[in-house]
């Protein structure tokens, strides 16, 4: 959850900035200008959801298996890589593209077909993070 969280904060902050810099030029597009904020959240939001699911598996009384202790620990680093590497790409591109739509509105189509595919990114670890933690059997070490 950590990572996904910075990447979110990173894409959020990178973004905001941008928003920042066109709001005192053309007040009017600073609403339309707030999706790559709201598409940076989404990524806290995957971190949120993965870290729910592996904590509802921990009990103080039942075992916990060194295996699906890796898998936790590979599914959390799945989301939160991805969301760390989706949160950098929307800041960046959030920046960039939010200063560019200010001089070109035709730019706002690409703007957010790029965020959309950088927010697959993110997507992308946290199906590999619920796939893993399908997989995950929860059983104590029989050793």
């Amino acid at each position: 959850m950590a990572f996904s969280t910075i990447g979110a904060a990173y894409g959020t902050s990178k973004a905001g900035i941008g928003i920042a810099g066109i709001g005192s030029f053309k007040p009017e597009l600073v609403m339309k200008s707030l999706i790559p904020v709201v598409m940076s959240g989404i990524i806290a939001v995957y971190g949120l959801v993965v870290a729910v699911l592996l904590a509802g598996q921990l009990s103080p009384t039942a075992g916990y298996s060194l295996f699906s202790g890796f898998i936790a620990l590979a599914a959390g680093l799945s989301v939160g890589m991805g969301g760390l590497a989706a949160g950098y790409a929307i800041g960046i591109v959030g920046d960039y593209c939010v200063r560019g739509y200010v001089r070109e509105s035709r730019l706002f189509v690409t703007m957010v077909l790029i965020l959309i595919f950088a927010e697959v990114l993110g997507l992308y670890g946290l199906i590999v993070a619920l796939i893993l933690n399908a997989k995950a059997d929860n059983g104590a070490c029989s050793a």
